[in-house]
């Protein structure tokens, strides 16, 4: 539900754009963002995301040599100017494609990752459907134009999403260098924010002459950290202004409330037939929730549970929800968890609870 806002958002120049709030996984505003779009070079964040995932299973290390497919002297758009017979390090590789933007680094490290740009596409295709992209295909490894080839605002945000959270190391390793330079060529990162906010340390550029001027970028300020899909902007300097002017007005016009951290006991809830009385309840990972400035103490919290809670309660299991409103309406409701086991009593215990369960 689009919350009541004190500042509305600007008028964005783009044909799709989003912004969240990472530190409450919350969409924020958003125009056209599950519209189909071209996603052009935004698909190298899934190229990203499955090297990093081989590195991270020891399948691809960072100074293995990769051969140079002869292909990649064909590809035209941006090139980290790799050459076919030569081998490159996988993270020469990965500064090329992230830095440089090089058509040439994604099919090279498509071939190192599954033997063909083919197969590496079903690869893709098979990791976009489990995080969760609806409206998101994919044709190729570059984001080169293809009928086939297209994705959303909405489904780019939870691809950087599950990048930056699944692989935070990596993401600051790769996506903050202004420049990197390969066969004698120094170029430079795209990405015009990294040079004009330095709470900006991310993430990627795309541009065809169909998709126009897109970018994902993402701001940590304070502790919070916000990220802004834009696509189909006019220029390059515009795509770099508008996304700008989206990550302030979130910074400015939200406020991210922390009201229960990871173990924290939200209540303590009846157990019947249990080795104790009462289970910790609360929320397995937290709650953080982001709401328009000066609104958080307009926020209320019931617990809401389904007794009776009969033993062995196991650690993480759900036995409750938690009902936020703001203003007196419904904000979002999230699973309560047990926080620690409650095992059986013993049999004289379980006969009391019975009769008392049977009586109440």
């Amino acid at each position: 539900a689009r919350l009541a806002l004190a500042s509305p958002p600007p008028e964005i120049d783009a044909t799709a754009w989003l912004l969240a709030d990472l530190s409450s996984r919350q969409v924020l505003a958003g125009e056209h963002a599950e519209r189909r779009a071209e996603p052009a070079s935004l698909t190298k964040l899934m190229t990203a995301y499955l090297a990093f995932a081989a590195m991270r299973d020891g399948l691809l290390p960072l100074d293995r040599r990769i051969p140079v497919p002869p292909r990649v002297l064909k590809v035209p758009g941006s090139r980290m100017f790799i050459q076919p017979g030569l081998s490159v390090t996988t993270d020469e590789l990965l500064r090329g494609l992230v830095v440089d933007s090089g058509n040439d680094a994604a099919i090279a490290l498509a071939k190192a990752l599954a033997g063909s740009e083919e197969a590496f596409v079903g690869r893709v295709n098979r990791e976009a459907t489990r995080l969760g992209m609806k409206d998101t295909h994919f044709a190729n490894a570059t984001g080169l134009p293809e009928p086939e080839h297209y994705s959303t605002a909405y489904d780019l945000y939870l691809l950087a999403t599950a990048l930056m959270r699944d692989f935070p190391d990596r993401y600051a390793e790769y996506f903050a260098q202004k420049e990197f330079r390969y066969n004698n060529i120094t170029q430079f990162n795209r990405n015009r924010l990294l040079w004009i906010d330095h709470s900006v340390d991310g993430v990627k550029t795309g541009h065809t002459e169909t998709a126009g001027y897109c970018l994902v970028a993402s701001s940590e300020r304070g502790g919070r950290r916000l990220l802004s899909v834009l696509l189909g902007a006019n220029s390059e300097g515009a795509r770099a202004q508008e996304s700008l002017r989206l990550l302030n007005w979130g910074f400015h016009a939200f406020d991210s409330v922390r009201l229960f951290d990871r173990g924290q006991t939200v209540r303590m809830i009846n157990v019947w037939k249990g080795s104790s009385e009462q289970v910790r309840a609360g929320l397995h990972g937290g709650l953080t929730v982001t709401v328009p400035r000066g609104a958080a103490d307009q926020l209320r919290a019931v617990l809401l549970s389904k007794p009776p809670l009969i033993a062995p309660v196991t650690a993480g299991e759900r036995i409750g929800e938690l009902r936020l409103t703001l203003d007196g309406k419904l904000f979002g409701e999230y699973p309560v968890v047990a926080l620690e086991s409650v095992g059986e009593a013993g049999l004289l215990g379980r006969t009391w609870d019975t009769l008392r369960l049977w009586i109440k």
